[in-house]
């Protein structure tokens, strides 16, 4: 589909972040099994439970428009993706602790590239006159910022200097 216009790079983009967040969805389930620490893993099924409903939210919104959640594969979580599963999954550890420092390291990164498509997704939606779109992608993107700063009050917290 060619990009003439505002609404067709918006299309797009909850497209790419319906495919981020799917992709996504199992890893942060895998380094939530992964995690030692507590509040990390419980952190974690939290974060998982939340790119779900983002998922269903973005799936609700593409389809309000007629098009597919599904029509777009996003090339940079899987490669943030990979990256977790190199360096956390498939990694060796001589410490727990130095694995849970890791994996908010990589879940972080993962939530980072979320921030970005979600913002790009409200501003799009508010510019194109989509209020109640922009609202439910502002709530999304505020529930990734809350699962961020939870990441880092647990590293700073404990997780980190448990690692040292």
């Amino acid at each position: 589909m060619p990009m003439n216009s505002l609404k067709d790079v918006y299309h797009d983009q909850l497209q790419d972040v319906y495919s981020a967040n799917k992709q996504s969805l199992e890893m942060v389930v895998a380094l939530g099994r992964a995690a030692k620490d507590k509040e990390l893993s419980e952190a974690l099924i939290a974060g998982s439970n939340g790119i779900g409903e983002g998922m269903e939210k973005v799936a609700e919104i593409c389809n309000a428009h007629g098009i597919k959640p599904t029509g777009e594969h996003c090339k940079g979580m899987e490669g943030l993706v990979a990256e977790a599963k190199a360096h956390v999954i498939d990694a060796e550890f001589g410490d727990d602790d130095v694995r849970d420092a890791m994996i908010i390291t990589q879940y972080q990164r993962m939530v980072h590239y979320a921030l970005a498509g979600y913002g790009c997704l409200v501003a799009f939606a508010n510019r194109l006159g989509k209020d109640e779109d922009g609202a439910v992608l502002q709530n999304c993107l505020d529930q990734t910022y809350d699962g961020d700063r939870r990441m880092t009050e647990i590293a700073t917290g404990g997780v980190n200097k448990a690692a040292t």
